[in-house]
């Protein structure tokens, strides 16, 4: 393979569900799995799609840098955060979400069972998923939107004082933890204080390859960077009999992990293509036809050593695929948390690691959706930072002792 920028899909949905041949020795077949349900598939079909257009509108803000995402994190966690929507605010993220044709009982029990299968597909790999919800105890909850989630998402339910010191290390250690201590934080300290909640999903993944490769064989070499220039690298090698497919335009290679339940797809664009024109009309449909191309084919593979943190904060994306409306204070609906209403998506936040080594890769994901309110709670908030009138009085009477406006306050 050319030494250049390339595109990879590392586990989640995209890998595990969309392939069924996985071109591997019959002594490494991939382990029987029941098939999908219309439903589930539906489902598969829309994750998948929503990820690709996440992909595009995230590498349009970060072209020419290095960009990773799990969009089975953002998706799950907003798919928890769907079950507080209503009206306007949860078409319009049903639509962005692709789960337009989808009833919400259909997303949850779907998510509930594609979560079991995959965290059962492959016994020689680690997957780990994981989700829980923190609230201000003044936020009245719902009660059926804490037993939805708890029931399909399987997610752990918090009352906890946002206010007090402890509560961010609370949070922050859940995630740690439920990362293998991959992402430390996700919350800040101290939490802002017309933040009422946090639904959080977090995703550990640890594969060694199927055919892995000789550190022995580990040499210095050079990456090609878009600029023409080359920055120097750990290249891996190794000879083997894998799915591969190439075009015109790219070269495409899978690389399966323990028993082929998961796999790393990796798309290099020939040279004088545009990586970040790749990654920007990468769409479902030029997906499933270089899936139907694979083919076993024996050959040379040249894989540098990586690792990367990524971070990034996701309102402007989101917004721009169609989801302004949940972001909108005293516009976005999610009365199916709170019916007292003015709740609205405050930050999604998205946090990945990545480490791709010759025995294989470790990955973690952590998405946050953070509610803020725009009364908050029984308070509220009131800054003084712009011209102002005011009155002094005298309370019994109403009488009214002096009147004034102040447009540039001076002590």
């Amino acid at each position: 393979m050319q030494l250049s920028s390339f595109l990879l899909i590392v586990a989640g949905f995209l890998t595990a569900f969309s392939c069924r041949d996985t071109g591997m020795s019959s002594d490494q077949e991939r382990l029987p799995m029941r098939p999908l349900t219309s439903v589930e598939q539906a489902l598969v079909t829309a994750d998948n799609s929503f990820g690709f257009k996440l992909l595009a509108a995230v590498n349009k803000e970060d072209a020419g840098k290095d960009v990773f995402i799990s969009p089975t994190s953002v998706s799950v966690a907003l798919g928890m955060t769907l079950n507080g929507a209503n009206g306007a605010t949860r078409d319009s993220m049903a639509r962005t979400l692709e789960f337009s044709g989808l009833t919400q009982q259909d997303i949850n029990t779907s998510y509930q069972s594609l979560i079991t299968l995959l965290k059962g597909i492959d016994p020689k790999v680690i997957f780990q998923i994981a989700n829980s919800i923190w609230y201000r105890p003044d936020l009245r909850v719902e009660q059926a939107f804490k037993d939805v989630n708890k029931q399909y998402f399987d997610a752990e339910i918090n009352s906890i004082d946002f206010g007090s010191a402890e509560a961010p290390n609370t949070i922050n250690g859940w995630v740690d933890r439920n990362t293998n201590g991959k992402i430390k934080e996700i919350v800040p300290n101290p939490i802002p204080r017309d933040m009422v909640m946090y639904l959080i999903n977090a995703i550990y993944f640890k594969g060694t390859w199927a055919y892995r490769f000789d550190p022995a064989n580990t040499r210095d070499d050079a990456f090609k960077l878009p600029s023409g220039s080359a920055a120097p690298c750990k290249m891996m090698s190794m000879k083997a009999t894998l799915k591969y497919t190439e075009t015109d335009q790219c070269q495409v290679l899978d690389l399966p992990y323990g028993d082929a339940g998961y796999s790393m797809t990796i798309v290099l664009p020939k040279v004088g293509k545009s990586i970040d024109d790749f990654a920007g009309a990468l769409t479902q449909q030029q997906w499933n036809i270089w899936m139907a191309g694979l083919a076993k084919k024996e050959g040379d593979v040249y894989l540098p050593k990586f690792k990367l943190e990524y971070e990034k904060k996701l309102n402007d994306v989101l917004k721009a695929m169609g989801m302004g409306l949940a972001f909108s204070p005293g516009f976005a609906d999610f009365t199916n948390i709170d019916t007292r209403g003015g709740l609205f998506i405050s930050e999604v936040k998205h946090k990945t690691f990545i480490q791709v080594d010759e025995e294989g890769t470790e990955a973690a994901a952590v998405t946050s959706v953070g509610v803020g309110r725009t009364s908050f709670g029984d308070t509220f908030v009131m800054r003084v930072d712009r011209p102002f009138l005011f009155v002094i009085r005298e309370n019994n009477t109403g009488t009214i002792l002096f009147m004034g406006k102040i447009v540039q306050p001076k002590f």
